[in-house]
């Protein structure tokens, strides 16, 4: 067994975001949330680990290609001869640095914390044996996410052939306030709040509430928290059934999914907002990704939303954002083409579910097992 900072060593990084503004070259630079950009200029000579030190994503790690840079939210770690530098990522990913954070406004974590960390050192050939096989499911997971991408860029595309881009019109569609697409003003809705709904009601089991989690996820995430029948009963007004859509209302302001057919009716969150649309005039699966991709409907979403803490959404604002109504002939055209792409996302999420399992799993064996086989 070894301590990490035994077989490592940590360096820093100066620069800042600003610093970049003008650059250009061939040499990439990385933040938290992967490459930046190119730059004329590059820190390390080797491939190396970076850790984020401060900021969203505290404690992730990344194998780097040599000729990089990263940016001073994040650290350097430079491993010692003998210490393959994909088997150690693949330690540090395990280790989960997270937990070591500090600090409320702006987490942060410190290398003289987490240096502690135990690790096995197998010979170097085993080492690259371990990170051949992690980086063969790595390598198809990554696979499975550009195709998810890909099929939602594809979304993106055949929507604007279709409709046109919304910021601009082209195509002279009708334009409605959201509040006359649905059939009776209770259709949006806040979910409830205060003595409406205490968190001692809250159950293990019963009626699911969904909230800001589950829509992120698109209804793929389950439930955490259940009310009782007799609850949801009371709560009926704030109830959502497949064909509807659910907003985020703070955070994340605008993420929105479709109430998917497979679910039981359930009880939205305070934090989110349902609209129930009137089908006649709209198609939901239509609504939602205008919703998303309306350039026009982002800005109007924005500035309703700007708040001096935190962004966030209420009823009326929401009723008030103008939408565009092509016939519902092509609106139901799109949404067909959208189920069939949905079925290939799901195929392909199912395949990536798997791999994160077998990647877990082969984790555990490699930096868990070995470590309680040693002691």
């Amino acid at each position: 067994m070894a301590r990490l900072g035994d077989v490592c060593k940590k360096a820093s990084s100066n620069i800042a975001q600003k610093d970049l503004k003008g650059q250009a070259g061939s040499y990439p630079i990385y933040g938290a949330g992967g490459f930046i950009a190119g730059v004329n200029f590059y820190h390390r000579e080797e491939p190396y680990i970076a850790v984020v030190k401060d900021g969203a994503g505290v404690g992730r790690v990344m194998k780097l290609p040599a000729k990089s840079s990263v940016i001073g939210t994040m650290q350097y770690i430079l491993p010692n001869p003998g210490v393959d530098v994909g088997y150690l990522a693949y330690a540090m990913e395990h280790m989960n640095l997270g937990r070591y954070y500090t600090g409320t406004t702006i987490p942060h974590i410190y290398f003289k914390d987490y240096q502690r960390e135990e690790l096995t050192l197998p010979a170097l050939s085993r080492q690259r044996e371990m990170v051949a096989a992690l980086d063969k499911l790595s390598d198809n997971m990554d696979l499975r996410r550009r195709q998810l991408a890909k099929l939602d860029e594809l979304v993106k595309a055949r929507f604007v052939e279709m409709f046109g881009d919304l910021g601009i019109n082209p195509k002279m569609w009708s334009e409605i306030p959201l509040s006359s697409g649905c059939s009776s003003p209770d259709d949006i809705k806040c979910g409830p709040f205060g003595t409406q709904l205490n968190k001692e009601e809250y159950q293990a089991t019963g009626i699911p509430l969904w909230g800001i989690p589950q829509i992120n996820a698109h209804f793929q995430k389950p439930a955490i928290d259940f009310v009782s029948k007799s609850k949801a009963r009371q709560l009926a007004a704030y109830s959502v059934i497949p064909g509807d859509i659910v907003m985020s209302r703070k955070g994340n302001v605008g993420m929105c999914a479709l109430y998917p057919e497979y679910l039981e009716p359930g009880i939205i969150h305070s934090d989110v907002l349902r609209i129930r649309i009137n089908q006649t005039m709209f198609h939901p699966v239509f609504l939602m990704c205008q919703l998303h991709i309306s350039p026009k409907v982002s800005e109007q979403i924005n500035v309703v939303s700007a708040g001096a803490i935190m962004a966030g959404i209420n009823v009326s604002k929401l009723k008030h954002i103008l939408l565009y109504r092509p016939p519902l002939k092509l609106q139901n055209d799109f949404a067909a083409f959208y189920e069939r792409t949905e079925k290939q996302k799901l195929t392909i999420q199912q395949s990536l579910a798997k791999l994160e399992m077998i990647k877990k799993a082969l984790m555990q064996e490699y930096f868990e097992d070995v470590k309680v086989n040693e002691l």
